[in-house]
């Protein structure tokens, strides 16, 4: 069965955004952005809610031609190839390749995905993320820690799930974000 991984990358106070809804202080360096561009090469399948797909959009179009930075065109390469369920009530449709529109997100429907896939899934964005941790999905957490307190806003984890996990890797990044990566050892119930 493939693994259902979250990533996120937080201030240390643990928001993805603050609470003007900012992100611009979690924007990887080179360093960090390598680091997930390796994280993301072997993902199959990228579960994304609206907002989400809405802020990745820019990397399905971004140049691959040699005209941009290294890792930003990896990055590119990466996010094109891997296949996306955009779960939305209200957007009409997607249109980006590999890309397909989901209304609700089902737990048995995700399960029956993990069952069948060949490699790793991934869920992105917080609220998407909290529906899967709910219902007992995920299976390890990537976090990368910002040096920075934003004192509110959106948190990268929610607040109504309880979760055992082991620390399996960490590391500290030159700019002094560290990266943690969890397994979850026992949850809510499946």
């Amino acid at each position: 069965m493939a693994e259902l991984v979250y990533m996120a990358i937080c201030s240390l106070d643990g928001y993805v955004a603050d609470a003007d809804g900012e992100f611009g202080w979690a924007a990887p360096d080179e360093q960090v952005h390598a680091f997930v561009n390796d994280l993301s090469r072997p993902l199959g399948i990228q579960l994304i809610g609206r907002r989400t797909y809405a802020l990745m959009q820019y990397w399905e179009t971004a140049a691959t031609d040699g005209s941009g930075e290294p890792v930003e065109e990896d990055f590119t390469r990466i996010w094109q190839s891997i296949d996306k369920i955009v779960y939305s009530r209200t957007l009409d449709s997607v249109s980006a390749p590999r890309t397909r529109l989901e209304r609700e997100f089902d737990p048995a429907a995700v399960r029956a995905l993990k069952e069948s896939a060949q490699a790793p899934l991934a869920v992105g964005g917080p609220d998407l993320a909290a529906s899967a941790f709910r219902a007992g999905l995920v299976d390890e957490l990537q976090l990368f820690l910002v040096p920075v307190l934003v004192g509110g806003g959106t948190r990268a984890l929610p607040d109504d799930v309880r979760l055992e996990l082991e620390l399996v890797e960490d590391r500290r990044f030159d700019a002094g974000t560290v990266f943690l990566r969890h397994r979850v050892v026992s949850g809510p119930p499946v």
